[in-house]
């Protein structure tokens, strides 16, 4: 198939695309809100620890799948094990469903981009702007479909013409915004509270059990962020050179998801610490930190039109870098599939993202009476997709690389090209005991806690 016979052009190429993917809205806003709620570097060094842990051994198992296979994540499991098959139509979901509803937010960032571009920032600071937006269908849909077509076009230039291309554009552009408006931040008055804040543990108040909620909230921002059991890693993987270290990759990918996330909060945290006055509760705002209380901050500072309109450029970049991959994982699951031609793919695709974008872009307005569990769509698809599908790919193909075709069946794709394999004790270890105990208790926790 056409997709299949791509693949990334260099080691860098493959690097920086995987790394966007992984660098998305989670670590703009999700991570600094929970770091600030859960005892700052407490979480940081937690969140840490399980990166280079749980999180290098799903992405290495993930990586050398796709990239030993060949295949799609529909293949790639049924080629481990046919008794497996049954999980690659699960694991293909994942991206058919957070697609969607991840372009209608990613349009909801180009409308603050625009807001602050056509330096309309006082307008952005209304309690009421943000809901009256998604409660008119109008401008969200236009916005979306944008959205949707932009990373359209750029997969359909293809693996090495569109997506590692724009990555080597956007990656370095992106760390640079995030140093650049970290340091402006950083050197605002009263900054300095909002960093010990955020860097320094704090333990009033930190119990045994919110210890753990700590351990269970890392693990699920971590499993988010990386884009693991999404089917990306996979795909990503079968586009790999033969030639590239996976070990390698996988710590290079992890560093920059890490550090676009710890720059984040050292942008968010002390900015919104200064405007509130040292009040951190304004941190705890989930979603409408970003869209509600950080407009209110750049319109505080001086030359604030000028730090929104680069954070919201910021943003968008690293929402585009993960909508391309989520879209390109469909393709490819497509392509495979019905043995379409890419542009044909990426049509169909596009297709389904309308049709279920849709959904969650009307959902706040002329379908809001339409909820599944009390939550409107897009919060539907998201508890679906990130606190139950997900969970349950990882932790069956832990199962089946930890207890079916052994960690040996990853090692040999690691080591193809003579290299050690230097953390192949760690790996065993995590993949066949740690990381499938960690998916039952997120896989127990997303569904009992936020259900």
């Amino acid at each position: 198939m056409e997709t299949q016979k791509e693949g990334f052009g260099s080691k860098i190429g493959f690097i920086l695309a995987a790394a966007g993917s992984a660098v998305g809205l989670g670590n703009i806003w999700r991570f600094p809100y929970l770091a600030a709620k859960y005892g700052g570097g407490i979480f940081l060094l937690t969140y840490i620890i399980l990166v280079v842990t749980f999180g290098f051994s799903l992405m290495v198992t993930e990586i050398s799948l796709g990239r030993k296979t060949g295949k799609s994540v529909i293949g790639a499991y049924k080629h481990a094990d046919k008794r497996f098959s049954f999980l690659g139509p699960v694991a293909a979901l994942v991206p058919f469903i957070i697609t969607p509803y991840y372009c209608v937010i990613g349009g909801w960032v180009l409308k603050y981009l625009v807001t602050f571009v056509s330096k309309d920032v006082v307008a952005s600071t209304n309690d009421d702007f943000f809901g009256n937006f998604i409660t008119h269908a109008t401008q969200p849909t236009v916005f979306f479909i944008i959205y949707a077509l932009l990373t359209g076009l750029i997969v359909i230039f293809g693996v090495e013409k569109g997506i590692e291309k724009v990555s080597k554009i956007l990656m370095p552009v992106l760390v640079a915004l995030s140093v650049g408006i970290a340091v402006y931040t950083l050197t605002l008055p009263g900054a300095g509270e909002g960093v010990k804040y955020y860097l320094l543990p704090n333990f009033e108040g930190f119990t045994v059990a919110k210890f753990l909620k700590t351990i269970v909230a890392a693990m699920g921002q971590l499993f988010y962020s990386m884009s693991l059991a999404m089917g990306i890693m996979v795909t990503y993987g079968s586009y790999m050179r033969k030639q590239d270290s996976i070990e390698g990759s996988t710590r290079q990918i992890s560093f920059f998801d890490t550090l676009i996330a710890i720059l984040a909060g050292l942008i968010i945290v002390p900015s919104v610490f200064i405007f509130s006055g040292g009040n951190a509760d304004q941190l705890n705002a989930g979603p409408s930190l970003m869209f509600i209380t950080l407009p209110k901050v750049f319109d505080s500072m001086k030359g604030g039109q000028i730090v929104g309109a680069t954070f919201f450029i910021l943003v968008a970049f690293a929402a585009l870098t993960s909508s391309v991959s989520l879209l390109e994982t469909m393709v490819s699951i497509v392509s495979e599939k019905f043995g379409l031609k890419r542009v044909a793919s990426t049509a169909v695709c596009l297709l389904v993202v309308f049709v279920f974008g849709m959904l969650s872009v009307l959902g706040y307005s002329v379908l809001d009476t339409l909820t599944i569990f009390g939550m409107q769509m897009l919060d539907f698809f998201d508890f679906i997709s990130n606190n139950v599908m997900m969970p349950i790919v990882a932790l069956l193909t832990c199962i089946l690389i930890g207890f079916i075709v052994k960690p040996k069946y990853i090692e040999e794709e690691t080591t193809l090209n003579g290299e050690k394999f230097k953390s192949k004790g760690l790996y065993e270890v995590m993949t066949k005991f740690v990381c499938p105990v960690f998916m039952i208790i997120i896989l127990l926790s997303g569904i009992f806690v936020d259900l």
